[in-house]
């Protein structure tokens, strides 16, 4: 026979996401305060800085995002001068992306960690930790009247 659950437990749960996103929002305004970037453009700088000539369906896929969102970010950053696209001497019909010196000199005053602070913290959990939590928010996701999946697929930091 299952335990009734304690009234106070969903508001422990409830407090904790309240940290979390919180300390997100935190997080993302002082990169933009800092930098005059978002932290979704920051984290699409970084991997460009680790991957130069980087292709926006790669580049997406490394941040877990759609691919049309990646692309508006990376339009974005370049017409604000922050990156180039460059086709590929060995592929024509490839382009690559690479950076330009201010976003060099952006990358060098930005906070960490570039993904955010959350994907940071759950790269740092045992596997087994890790599996429950996704199975917990997976329970919580069913019992949503409004959900949209969708969501999945943009940057913490845009919503």
């Amino acid at each position: 026979m299952t335990q009734p659950v304690s009234p106070q437990l969903p508001l422990d749960v409830l407090k904790k996401f309240r940290v979390i996103f919180g300390s997100m929002r935190v997080h993302f305004r002082q990169i933009e305060e800092r930098c005059g970037v978002t932290g979704s453009q920051l984290w699409v700088l970084r991997e460009v800085a680790h991957r130069p000539g980087i292709g926006v369906s790669e580049l997406a896929e490394r941040l877990s995002i759609h691919q049309s969102t990646c692309s508006q970010l990376v339009e974005k950053l370049a017409m604000r001068g922050y990156l180039t696209k460059e086709r590929s001497r060995e592929d024509q019909r490839r382009v690559g992306l690479v950076l330009q010196p201010e976003a060099v000199r952006l990358l060098k005053k930005a906070p960490g960690p570039a993904q955010g602070i959350l994907p940071g913290a759950l790269s740092e959990l045992p596997e087994e930790v890790l599996s429950e939590l996704n199975g917990g928010l997976a329970a919580v996701i069913t019992q949503l009247e409004l959900r949209n999946e969708h969501l999945a697929n943009r940057h913490l930091a845009d919503f």
